[in-house]
């Protein structure tokens, strides 16, 4: 049970750490600095868990696989560079959509994703994550 407990811990400290919502991959990795023997299947099963228990929310962006974040923010969007293809959280929203609506529609809830470059990828940087040597 101490193992499971870690390994949930570290799985959800890489999420909250990381700041911004996570493909299953980019928790593996970051949570193995905590648990190196960790694999997918684990992850998987710990993320359905997190979500079921409300701790964790899916991000789904069209064509996408669902990316993880912590429950608890504020209403806010994302933002996905088309280099590296990281998604950032975007805590601004431009209000009331309601008037882009046809005539007659009741706009209920909306979600945006802005797309571009980020700013390691748009000032030349190396990706962060992207120059990862295993010894």
């Amino acid at each position: 049970m101490e193992r499971n407990t870690r390994q949930r811990s570290a799985i959800r400290d890489a999420i909250a750490q990381a700041q911004r919502p996570l493909l299953p991959q980019e928790v593996l990795e970051a949570a193995r600095t905590e648990v190196p023997g960790l694999g997918i299947a684990t992850v998987y099963r710990n993320l359905k868990a997190l979500v079921e228990e409300g701790e964790l929310q899916a991000v789904n962006l069209p064509g996408e696989n669902p990316r993880f974040e912590v429950v608890g923010h504020r209403h806010h969007h994302h933002f996905q560079c088309r280099q590296c293809q990281r998604v950032f959280d975007v805590h601004a929203c431009p209000g009331d959509l309601g008037r882009l609506a046809p005539q007659g529609f009741t706009v209920e809830d909306h979600d945006l994703t802005l797309y571009g470059r980020c700013s390691e990828c748009s000032s030349g940087a190396p990706p962060h994550g992207s120059s990862h040597t295993h010894s």
